[in-house]
């Protein structure tokens, strides 16, 4: 992977932000339609942007954390990831404007960061 123009972009929420709450306070059709509308501008984003994706990512499970004292289970705020090539950080941070993850869906911002080189690699 190059790391030259490689981007890795999180997309994070809370499922104790408001936005869940108010999600989750839609009745079971709103909901059923927000999916199905928050689905179709997912689509169309990728498809937009298809020449740019380097991997299509997904959403991720459940966290274990592995440290000095062992291994446990946490939660976290990110919920999928995917990886893009842009000419600049700027480029790929505005492949991500007004996303459905958080226009649609709630949750709740996309971060974008370089892929940098291992160093001495």
């Amino acid at each position: 992977m190059s790391t030259n123009d490689t981007y890795l972009a999180v997309f994070l929420g809370s499922r104790n932000s408001p936005k869940w709450a108010a999600w989750n306070a839609l009745s079971e059709t709103d909901r059923k339609a927000a999916e199905m509308r928050g689905m179709a501008a997912w689509k169309a984003w990728v498809d937009k942007r298809q020449a740019s994706l380097v991997q299509m990512g997904g959403p991720l499970g459940k966290t274990k954390k592995v440290d000095s004292k062992g291994i446990s289970d946490i939660t976290n705020a990110m919920g999928a990831f995917t990886v893009v090539r842009a000419a600049s950080h700027e480029a790929a941070a505005k492949m991500f404007e007004d996303h459905p993850h958080f226009s649609i869906f709630p949750g709740e911002a996309v971060e974008i960061m370089p892929v940098l080189p291992i160093p001495g690699g």
